[in-house]
């Protein structure tokens, strides 16, 4: 499965991207494979519960320094599917490349 998920701390201010930066150390030091990008953090793992580990250490790191924790969450289940995170954007580039 791949769970996309953003972390929000509210109540710190403007720049949070110190605190984001707590979430995704959670997410690197997993060893799931894992994106960042400038709105989401996506993960990939086998099940619900490897994947949901993850998210909800993620989110605690945040909300052990900010008042208020938003959180925002796709998930993508799919059982038998690995790699996920670079097949599907690769089919997109495929059909981009006709």
């Amino acid at each position: 499965m791949i769970v996309a998920f953003s972390v929000t701390p509210l109540g710190v201010g403007e720049d949070v991207g110190e605190y984001v930066a707590d979430a995704v150390r959670v997410v690197r030091e997993s060893g799931l494979p894992h994106r960042t990008d400038a709105m989401f953090t996506s993960i990939e793992g086998e099940s619900w519960d490897e994947v949901m580990d993850v998210v909800k250490r993620a989110v605690a790191a945040v909300e052990a320094r900010a008042p208020r924790v938003s959180l925002v969450l796709k998930a993508d289940i799919r059982p038998g599917v690995t790699d996920g995170l670079t097949s599907k954007v690769a089919t997109v580039e495929r059909h981009l490349a006709q």
